[in-house]
């Protein structure tokens, strides 16, 4: 059964026909308003309606960034859209005029499912997902079972707090892991000690055309793909809070594969390496366990497409 997945962002939204192998058979997009939700609603419908004209199709799954109802139905608060307690599902159907099931799924939920599913954790049982992109992601699965929690907010492990009194979070606490652990805190630290030591982050500060404030996570990569020792440590101190906290996870839940996505792991192995380094450093009970181990996501920007179709043909 083919099934349409819709990855809904603050100012587009993507959406494909997926088949049952994850294949993406069909693909459109369309611009959105974060603010009108309404409009939002019409969005969806359209590019639905768009896909189902040339393909049948027997469900519908949406991919949002926020907090997901433990029925699938709504969005209980979305920190970029105007959603709260809001049935998007239901206000979708009215608009298509269809009985199709629709589901609602978290979008990091849907990208590790994606991943879990046809990508890079595929042969696994057991797989914690981390989308290292402005804020930290995760994901993750137990059993062959997606954890979604008794009210369908589970897997929020950017926020867990790892540092006391740390860096102030927008969820609102103080010291959350994706303070550490993020495309945004990579590029807060590069341009601190850019300030600091203008020297040592000559070529990086080159590529920024000489402001400071114009480094970005993708500029860092660069630099440090060029062989800058600079960009390398600061990848390499990102990779270690990576590790550190995948580690932490690893003593609940003691997954199979760690799959790295999102924006900063095209650094590949200048990311990758540290955080495994860093895992199995902190890891309880090192040499009388079996290490998770670690791999870089397959899927792309269209894991949430996918995994979103898939979670709702299921």
């Amino acid at each position: 059964m083919h099934a349409i997945g819709v990855d809904i962002g603050g100012t587009k939204i993507a959406a494909g026909v997926v088949d049952e192998f994850g294949n993406i058979l069909a693909q459109t997009r369309v611009a959105t308003a974060a603010g009108d939700p309404a409009s939002i609603d019409a969005s969806i419908a359209q590019v639905c309606e768009i896909l189902a004209a040339e393909h049948t199709v027997g469900a519908i799954g949406l991919a949002a960034a926020g907090f997901c109802s433990p029925d699938r139905t709504s969005v209980q608060f979305a920190p970029n859209i105007m959603w709260r307690d809001y049935p998007i599902a239901d206000k979708v159907r009215a608009l298509l005029g269809t009985e199709i099931p629709i589901v609602v799924e978290n979008d990091a939920n849907a990208a590790g499912w994606a991943e879990y599913r046809f990508g890079a954790a595929r042969e696994a049982t057991d797989m914690l997902m981390l989308t290292i992109g402005t804020g930290l992601g995760g994901a993750l699965v137990v059993n062959d079972q997606l954890v979604r929690g008794r009210y369908g907010v589970g897997g929020e492990v950017g926020h867990m707090r790892v540092v006391p009194n740390g860096h102030t979070c927008g969820c609102g606490h103080d010291g959350c892991w994706e303070q550490y652990a993020s495309g945004s805190a990579l590029v807060r630290e590069a341009r601190a000690m850019a300030i600091k030591s203008p020297q040592r982050a000559q070529l990086l500060i080159d590529l920024a055309g000489g402001d400071v404030e114009l480094i970005t996570g993708p500029l860092v990569t660069t630099a440090a793909q060029q062989g800058d020792e600079f960009s390398q440590s600061l990848l390499a101190e990102l990779g270690r809070w990576i590790g550190e906290g995948a580690a932490s996870v690893a003593a609940l839940l003691d997954p199979e594969v760690v799959v790295i996505g999102g924006g900063v792991a095209a650094a590949g192995n200048l990311l990758l390496q540290p955080s495994i380094d860093a895992f199995v450093t902190s890891l309880p009970a090192r040499g009388h366990r079996v290490e998770a181990r670690f791999a870089l996501a397959k899927m792309g920007n269209e894991a949430g497409i996918v995994g979103a179709a898939d979670l709702a043909r299921q």
